[in-house]
């Protein structure tokens, strides 16, 4: 007969979710025991069985303690009591452990809702796939609006700052507007710290961004991504499904083509269970709260300055390119496209040249044009005849 506490205990494995074979396990009885408790309204009075003992009992002092410290892991905790002396399995670790599994704190989260157009969040992922029969890593970005779910893709090689400036051009221009504020997690390309103040150091390039198209920059904090979790989950959609149905691609012009097709037909679609609504019917209210989109995208081109040389070159990766003679010995802005375009602008702003990126293998790239003035300076040059040369030695 059991006890008015093992009565109790019974009572409260119950309420949070037990099972019967570990209420019992735990008590020292039967199943038929515990459901015969559960009949009963009162607590029995009688005197009360003794319960068996059991190879865990010395060590549940220890598995209480790591719990208490939340190592959750039965197979780690077996591990850990059997350095300790425990000559019993791990079976009877699981079932002491699993009705206490009600008491772990909860990891679950309440999602904050926004406002039509007041939040957008941005988010990179990567996978392997095929581009151009070559197996590589394939980044893409991912950048969700916080009210209507609806999202942009859109792959790309990297994942520095230009390319992130550029996922997020993309998306504007996709979404016909701009949210008032971009949250952002801690790459280099939007953050660079968080001071002791919890002041975010955001990237110059990000604040340009920013101020060009009007938005409020900010950051998750540290060892917090799921401030973002909306557009994280983004991430894993678009890797279970997109990534799922389509395996190889021709280019990345190709993958974005096909991401666009998708993105209108499948993923603008899904239903979404808690409204009842797919994301483009919750965008057209979204959109008209977007902030209007200004007169010219922002220039996500890599820039640097170059000095030029007394020949009439600039190196650029390895490679040197032409500029006009007249700017030789003089520094110069160089602008390099996503698409590996070169422009060069002279110092008062004038595009001056314009090159595609090649190889150091494919040798100097050389417009005539730039160097016509110095030919004809090596045209003018005094010829000698060699004979000269020769009556003098």
């Amino acid at each position: 007969m059991l006890s008015r506490e093992d009565f109790l205990m019974i009572r409260q494995l119950h309420q949070r979710g037990a099972h019967l074979v570990d209420i019992a396990h735990q008590i020292g009885c039967s199943e038929r025991t515990v459901r015969r408790h559960l009949r009963r309204e009162e607590a029995p009075t009688g005197r009360p069985a003794r319960p068996r003992g059991s190879k865990l009992d010395p060590y549940k002092p220890i598995i209480d303690q790591l719990l208490a410290d939340n190592v959750w892991n039965a197979e780690v905790i077996f591990q850990l009591i059997r350095e300790q002396g425990y000559s019993g399995g791990v079976t009877i670790v699981r079932m002491y452990i699993q009705p206490k599994r009600a008491l772990r704190p909860s990891k679950q989260t309440v999602r904050f809702e926004t406002q039509p157009g007041f939040q957008l969040q941005h988010d990179w992922g990567e996978i392997e796939t095929v581009i151009a029969g070559q197996r590589c890593k394939t980044n893409f970005a991912v950048n969700t609006l916080g009210y209507s779910r609806r999202f942009h893709a859109w792959a790309a090689p990297s994942q520095d700052a230009e390319h992130t400036y550029e996922a997020l051009v993309q998306a504007f221009r996709h979404f016909g507007g701009v949210p008032r504020t971009v949250l952002v997690d801690n790459q280099k390309a939007a953050v660079l710290k968080h001071d002791r103040d919890r002041r975010v150091i955001f990237n110059a390039g990000f604040l340009q961004l920013a101020n060009h198209y009007g938005f409020a920059p900010k950051a998750c904090r540290p060892q917090r991504p799921r401030t973002k979790g909306k557009t994280e989950r983004m991430v894993g959609y678009v890797k279970q499904h997109f990534f799922q149905r389509y395996r190889q691609f021709e280019s990345y012009a190709h993958l974005n083509q096909l991401l666009q097709l998708w993105l209108e037909r499948v993923a603008d679609q899904r239903p979404l269970r808690q409204f009842r609504q797919t994301p483009a019917e919750r965008f057209t209210t979204e959109v008209e709260a977007l902030q209007v989109l200004p007169a010219t995208d922002f220039d996500t081109r890599y820039h640097d300055l170059r000095q030029v040389g007394w020949d009439g070159y600039i190196e650029v990766r390895g490679n040197r390119y032409s500029v006009p003679e007249s700017y030789c010995g003089q520094a110069v802005v160089i602008r390099l496209s996503l698409d590996d375009e070169l422009t060069v602008y002279s110092p008062a702003g004038d595009a001056i040249a314009q090159h595609r990126l090649q190889a150091p293998q494919a040798g100097w790239r050389t417009v005539p044009e730039h160097h016509a003035a110095l030919w004809q300076q090596t045209l003018s040059v005094q010829q000698r005849d060699l004979r000269v040369y020769e009556e003098v030695l």
